[in-house]
């Protein structure tokens, strides 16, 4: 071997080296620090916002926010598992995974297996866990469109909205207005952004209008929920209660808040404290700076979820990295956006804050999904 080729050969070698790094190497760092940000302030306000209700229910202060630490623990696990499992399996697998999902959603309402809790299907017992089918489903929606729209095809307009029908509408007869809205404007997201034709926004959009409408006055609590949006004087102490209360608490906040743990609505003045309210209590405690603060942190990690698939070549990972930043930029507007009166009360989690573990779990697994997917661009 003469000095040439021994020079040419290593040359390759090291090309290979770097090429298993550039596809292999670090994911996203700002994605991964985002996570971990959002996903502390969610222990710091749980434990917080959910003293008084964890004393009067279960004689321990410390109750919530140790369940939520376990789900957290497991749902980190889930962010490193998928952080480094190839996913572009999960393509392979969209159609189990979403025909599974379906099945699980159908499960609710099978008497002893699905838990009937405050006047909702929406749990499954396992005996050592339970877990809630529509939170699974967003996920599987994310997939499974992704995989879809990944390959150019005609005509398929029919069957997306045939097979978010579904999936909405199982949700919906739960109850879950709220998860079910964030399912369909996901959904719709990904749809226009895999290429659809401008055409299909203009006949969808009326039709989405109209239904939500028609949703929104059918069940008499939904109707409450608009006449309470349009007119939040109405029924003080009845429909309007909780709103009120919100708005007490963010304007109590003022621009610094009244301090860590000086919350006064957290003593069972406020329903749903530590869940779907929870950003009402991260108002009142760190005022119009610290909610600011997290509002930007959920636009950064949206940001960096958009930045990692523009920058990705795959059709699969781009919509996948798509999806999940969709969905967190949705759920998020939507309970934010409820808790400052600018769109009805749902009732959805705040991404990584609120208590909860198939949500904080599920969230934290999609985005172990795209830290994944950022390490194609490293």
């Amino acid at each position: 071997m003469n000095i040439s080729t021994f020079f040419a050969r290593a040359k390759t070698k090291t090309n290979g080296l770097r090429h298993i790094k550039s596809t292999g190497g670090v994911g996203d760092r700002w994605l991964l620090v985002a996570t971990v940000i959002l996903a502390t302030v969610g222990i710091l306000m749980v434990y917080d916002s959910s003293v008084a209700i964890a004393l009067r229910d279960f004689g321990d202060p410390y109750y919530f926010v140790r369940e939520q630490v376990k789900w957290l623990v497991l749902g980190f696990l889930g962010f490193a598992i998928f952080s480094r499992f190839p996913y572009s399996i999960f393509r392979q697998f969209a159609v189990p995974i979403i025909v599974g999902t379906l099945v699980l959603l159908l499960a609710v309402f099978i008497p002893g297996f699905g838990i009937h809790a405050l006047g909702a299907r929406r749990w499954l017992n396992f005996g050592l866990f339970v877990v809630q089918p529509a939170e699974l489903a967003k996920l599987a929606m994310v997939i499974y469109l992704s995989a879809w729209f990944s390959t150019k095809e005609k005509g398929r307009l029919g069957a997306f909205l045939l097979l978010t029908g579904m999936v909405v509408g199982l949700v919906l007869l739960e109850p879950d207005m709220g998860t079910a809205t964030t399912i369909l404007l996901t959904a719709l997201s990904l749809y226009f952004l895999s290429g659809a034709p401008i055409g299909h926004f203009l006949t969808i959009i009326p039709l989405l209008l109209v239904g939500l409408g028609g949703l929104a006055i059918a069940q008499p609590y939904r109707l409450r929920r608009v006449t309470t949006f349009l007119n939040p004087d109405l029924d003080p102490l009845g429909s309007s209660y909780q709103i009120r209360q919100i708005l007490l608490a963010l304007g109590s906040g003022g621009l610094f808040g009244v301090g860590l743990g000086k919350s006064r609505q957290k003593y069972e003045y406020l329903p749903e404290a530590n869940t779907d309210s929870i950003f009402a209590i991260l108002g009142e405690e760190t005022g119009f700076i610290g909610a600011t603060i997290v509002i930007l942190l959920f636009l950064f990690l949206v940001w960096r979820c958009f930045k990692i698939a523009r920058r990705i070549q795959d059709p699969f990972g781009k919509l996948l990295a798509l999806g999940v930043g969709s969905w967190i930029g949705i759920q998020s507007f939507v309970n934010i956006g409820s808790m400052v009166a600018i769109m009805p009360l749902t009732g959805v989690p705040l991404p990584l804050i609120s208590y909860g573990g198939s949500n904080l779990v599920i969230t934290l697994g999609a985005l172990g999904m795209v830290y994944n997917i950022s390490k194609k661009n490293t």
